[in-house]
């Protein structure tokens, strides 16, 4: 096999920090289960607490300082200025929780700077995966971002395990990791946090590399899930023995990076011998190069896709991006879906309370491990379809996969455990695939090179969803709460209190997928195709490729 520009050593030592990153960057995933302590210890309603979970995505809104300052500093420094929101936005929680001094407006505004922190490693983190990775960056990407459907779970774990913290309250507990554990891991993986040139390397050796790190990842979520469901029973693993073991598995993929620098170091030492082998001989002189044309820079075939054969789309960013029907409907889209399912997610805590569920923690892990493989998906189908000259477009993956979440909403209204279970399985994955996609997605659409800015724009629709369909949930919490007979709104008992809610959401999505299917058929002319480089030099058009372009010609 020809050697060809692939990721070396390095490459793949800042996706392990990358996955790393990823894994502690969701401390936000974890509210659910303080939440109502947190609600009985500061006295505060429901709306309130709503607007502390909405606050948490508020810093969204500024996500976008993130992608400028990316520009101009060094990744590295990038991570630490987002760790160090974090560090003070919920260790001054931490440290004043019990005070009377500390304020509702200072939880907001402190919870807000931790979300915004969230923003700059997640900036971090996508840039090494597309500058790093060049033709398998969208693999890279999904992978990455996999991990951040673990963070619940990973949080829970330690809260559980650790000996001092499993003595003190949940609210405490849960803020001390938040500020602590991102700081940490940042402080490890910083040296890895670059950008590096690719090299030529053997092709085989990348996708035995992303082989190795797809069965290294199915066995992290599965000791997740495992670990997720096995809490409810007296049976499994300890809280400490699950969190070694899934602290080991995470540990795992610096092995892949290790294994890459043995191999060229000892392809160094060959070169080195034969290069004196050949200076001994005298024959240096003797040696002939002879150019071999590209095949990728050949003629076009007969069954070649021209559309797919065009120069790449325009990059588009700035004020241009905001002027864009692309970016409204790609923003309402995502606000309908992936942002309708965080929404739900933040509201778990609640939901599980109101149906009398006694471990919520059981719940958000569950959540956190289906995410997780949600948010893994992707990398699969990238993967596979580039192995055969295919992609598969970004925007028809979203809309593919808002259908079942709308019937997740629906299935929700039956009053069942089960069902309850089962919905926040489908709603997890749904919405972790959605967030994972939803990367490529911005540069499928707007391209790579104002990629830092343009998805914190994207992602602004978050806070702005967490607001409108969290502050509806609360009111019609508070407002059943009141109805019950509580007088001051404080509890809502019964799976009445989120039916209408749940009726809304459903709405909502589908009215998603709707936004979606004609995004996907107005981007029919660019989404699904893969780079020349990354096909090799073979570039096909996927098969919704394919009808999207059947279906316009009729009716379009």
């Amino acid at each position: 096999m020809l050697p060809s520009s692939s990721p070396s050593s390095a490459h793949w030592l800042s996706l392990v920090g990358s996955i790393w990153l990823q894994t502690i960057n969701g401390p936000n995933a974890d509210f659910p289960v303080y939440s109502s302590q947190l609600k009985d210890l500061k006295q505060i309603s429901q709306v309130q607490l709503n607007f502390l979970a909405f606050a948490s995505d508020a810093g969204k809104l500024f996500g976008w300082f993130s992608g400028v300052a990316a520009l101009h500093l060094p990744l590295w420094l990038v991570a630490f200025v987002g760790a160090s929101f974090g560090l003070v936005g919920y260790g001054v929680q931490y440290l004043f929780l019990d005070s009377p001094s500390l304020r509702y407006w200072h939880l907001f505004l402190l919870t807000s700077l931790a979300g915004n922190g969230i923003c700059w490693i997640n900036t971090v983190c996508y840039l090494l995966c597309i500058r790093n990775f060049g033709g398998s960056s969208r693999v890279a990407v999904s992978l990455a971002t996999s991990y951040l459907g673990l963070s619940a779970k990973v949080y829970t774990s330690l809260a559980a395990s650790i000996p001092g913290l499993a003595n003190t309250s949940a609210t405490k507990a849960y803020l001390l990791l938040n500020a602590v554990v991102p700081m940490l891991v940042t402080v490890v993986v910083a040296p890895s946090l670059r950008v590096v040139e690719l090299v030529t390397t053997a092709a085989a050796s990348t996708d035995t590399a992303f082989l190795v790190m797809f069965v290294i990842t199915l066995a992290t979520g599965a000791c997740a899930v495992v670990g997720s469901i096995g809490s409810t029973s007296s049976s499994g693993l300890s809280s400490r023995e699950h969190m070694v073991s899934l602290g080991v598995l995470l540990a795992t993929p610096v092995l892949i990076p290790l294994g890459l620098r043995i191999r060229e170091s000892l392809h160094k030492i060959w070169e080195t011998k034969r290069e004196n082998r050949i200076h001994d001989l005298g024959g240096a002189d003797d040696i002939v190069a002879i150019d071999i044309p590209d095949a990728a820079a050949g003629s076009v075939k007969e069954g070649d896709n021209p559309a797919a054969l065009e120069k790449p789309r325009e990059e588009v960013g700035g004020v241009q991006l905001l002027r864009s029907l692309d970016f409204w409907l790609y923003f309402f889209s995502y606000m309908f879906s992936g942002t309708l399912g965080l929404v739900f997610l933040n509201n778990l805590g609640q939901i599980a309370e109101s149906r009398r569920l006694a471990q919520t923690s059981t719940l958000v892990s569950l959540s956190s491990s289906f995410g997780f493989f949600g948010r893994l998906l992707p990398s699969f189908m990238d993967y596979y379809s580039a192995k055969s000259g295919y992609s598969i477009s970004r925007t028809g993956s979203m809309a593919s996969l808002m259908a079942p979440m709308a019937g997740a909403f629906f299935l929700l209204l039956n009053p069942s455990n089960f069902f309850l279970y089962l919905s926040t399985a489908v709603i997890g994955t749904c919405t972790g695939a959605i967030t994972s996609v939803a990367v490529s997605a911005t540069t499928e659409l707007f391209g790579t090179e104002n990629f830092g800015v343009n998805h914190n724009v994207v992602v602004s629709n978050i806070p702005v969803g967490s607001l409108c369909f969290g502050y509806f949930a609360a009111y019609l919490y508070q407002r059943g709460a009141a109805a019950a007979g509580g007088g001051s709104g404080h509890r809502c008992i019964g799976a009445a209190c989120y039916q209408e809610t749940f009726v809304l959401w459903g709405a909502m999505c589908a009215v998603g997928t709707l936004l979606c299917s004609l995004l996907y058929a107005r981007s029919r002319s660019f989404a699904g195709r893969l780079p020349a480089a990354a096909a090799g030099g073979a570039v096909r058009t996927s098969f919704l490729g394919r009808l999207a372009n059947l279906v316009s010609r009729k009716w379009w």
